[in-house]
């Protein structure tokens, strides 16, 4: 085959990665997820879960598993308890962390809720004061000089059915409707403005449109529309705002206009469609509630031209290749800077054959960047991945997986590791080489037993003999410790077992996919 098509999609790969630095991402991409911070997933901190009075369970539908069904199940406290919890989970200390390890980005999964005006109260429940954590974490992301990708995680509606990353674990999917779609894009416009107008959010570079939609098209529909919505609605904003976006032109008046005018004045403006104007139009009383109860007033009241200007917010969205049957492509719905997702996860089986050779055979000749590439899905990121394999992996493997997964990443735009830090998970058995240790165990008093409905049974007893050699067979001359394995998703541990290196550029060898290289 001829090598120009090649050379072809290998420069638009470079051109693509350039834009991306150009529109506020690191020129490379090395980061962490802040998963189960401000979208709680039980499964990442069971033991905390449950100590806040949640449970555990095979169906996550059928117990308090989720943000959903624990805001309803406990109306009077959820705030007070998801506060301490957004408090603890993501702290100065792992911002040092990141810091220390060469971590230049973040991607924080977010739900619909942190706009707490798009929540119908009589039908959905969820905890209330994330935003004021999100601009904490933010201030501390860009003190540290990190950028930051705000996921939209959870939307309205779930986009996907029976996950606890949806916010509510439900097989009632109806994110892909009308009305959900029209609370998706009121919350675009007011993160948008809040990327623009609030000084901590002045290190976001991207907003993702959704996380992980369901992969077959055919259960997605009009969800093309939806992309090409999204887009729009993020650059009507800006627009409104003064920010130059290429192929759009703003109007001449906007500098002497206060923010709400301006906003009023696009949606009303036959520039963008109906849906796009209208929901500019419902974001306005909430971007000016939410501004005042942040102290932000000011911002709205001054006019735009006395505000900072800054560059276009880089949209993202999963990338074409994640659904099946027909896609619609977001490339099509492009306007200014543009960057997809792709997630891969090996442990779920169906990439490869579950043995060392086989995964190193397909990581080191994965094309996913270059197929993307032809279809104009670039700059491409892998946003999760991590080290969890199928079968019982030894360290030295582990060490060349994670080293094949960043060298193969790396020829995109780069990575996202999922997950910064996970508290406990199931028990490793026999593949106990392959997991980390975790770095807090919470021990459940007596009377909070019965809240645990799932992983915390299965254990019990092996816990209880741990506690009981600890308590009755201690003898002072003896160090005792209780060791819980969990997966490696967590990159913390991965730096400290040494499968990651501290400097996330760097590999251990970078001749690892040398001898499992295919084809040019």
């Amino acid at each position: 085959m001829s090598s120009t098509p090649f050379i072809y999609i290998y420069l638009l790969v470079l051109a693509a990665v350039a834009g991306l630095a150009q529109a506020g991402f690191p020129s490379k991409i090395y980061g962490v997820n802040l998963g189960s911070w401000l979208v709680l997933e039980s499964w990442m901190l069971p033991a905390e879960w449950v100590a806040m009075g949640g449970q555990q369970c095979d169906d996550c539908s059928t117990c308090i598993a989720t943000e959903f069904a624990f805001a309803q199940a406990y109306p009077d406290t959820v705030d007070e308890k998801f506060n301490t919890h957004w408090s603890t989970w993501f702290t100065q200390d792992d911002v040092n962390f990141f810091k220390a390890n060469g971590i230049n980005t973040v991607r924080i999964p977010l739900g619909y809720w942190i706009v707490e005006d798009l929540v119908d109260r009589t039908t959905e429940f969820y905890p209330r004061g994330g935003i004021k954590q999100l601009r904490r974490g933010l201030q501390q992301l860009k003190d540290a000089g990190i950028a930051v990708i705000l996921d939209h995680h959870a939307l309205p509606g779930v986009q996907t059915a029976n996950q606890m990353f949806a916010g509510r674990c439900t097989s009632d999917v109806e994110f892909y409707t009308e009305e959900n779609y029209h609370r998706a894009l009121v919350w675009t416009a007011v993160m948008t403005a809040l990327t623009h107008l609030d000084p901590t959010f002045s290190t976001v570079a991207a907003i993702e449109a959704v996380n992980e939609p369901i992969m077959d098209a055919n259960q997605t529909p009009d969800y093309g529309t939806f992309q090409k919505n999204f887009v729009e609605t993020v650059r009507a904003v800006e627009l409104s705002l003064g920010i130059q976006v290429e192929g759009l032109s703003t109007h001449s008046s906007v500098s002497s206009m206060n923010v709400t005018s301006s906003f009023r004045s696009t949606s009303i403006s036959n520039t963008f469609n109906e849906e796009v104007r209208e929901a500019v139009a419902d974001s306005i009383p909430i971007i000016t509630k939410l501004f005042i109860e942040l102290a932000l007033e000011g911002i709205l009241t001054g006019t735009l031209g006395g505000i900072p200007k800054r560059e276009a917010i880089i949209t993202t969205f999963m990338d074409i290749n994640w659904q099946n049957n027909n896609p619609a492509n977001p490339a099509d719905a492009q306007i200014g800077p543009q960057a997809y997702d792709n997630h891969l996860y090996y442990s779920f089986g169906g990439v490869a054959d579950p043995n060392e050779n086989a995964y190193l055979t397909s990581i080191c000749n994965l094309n996913r960047i270059q197929n993307d590439a032809a279809l104009g899905n670039s700059p491409l990121l892998f946003g999760e991945w991590g080290l969890p394999t199928q079968f019982q992996a030894t360290d030295e493997f582990l060490l060349k997986w994670a080293d094949a997964q960043k060298l193969s990443y790396s020829k995109g735009a780069g990575w996202i590791f999922w997950n910064f830090k996970i508290e406990i998970s199931d028990l490793a058995g026999d593949t106990a080489r392959q997991w980390s240790v975790n770095v807090f165990l919470s021990i459940l008093p007596p009377e909070h037993k019965d809240r645990a409905t799932g992983w915390f049974p299965q254990h019990f007893s092996v816990l209880m003999d741990a506690l009981h050699a600890l308590f009755f067979d201690y003898s002072p001359s003896r160090t005792y410790s209780l060791n819980v394995f969990v997966p490696n998703r967590s990159y913390m541990e991965g730096i400290k077992r040494g499968y990651l290196t501290p400097d996330p550029s760097q590999l251990h060898d970078p001749h690892v996919c040398d001898p499992y290289i295919t084809s040019t």
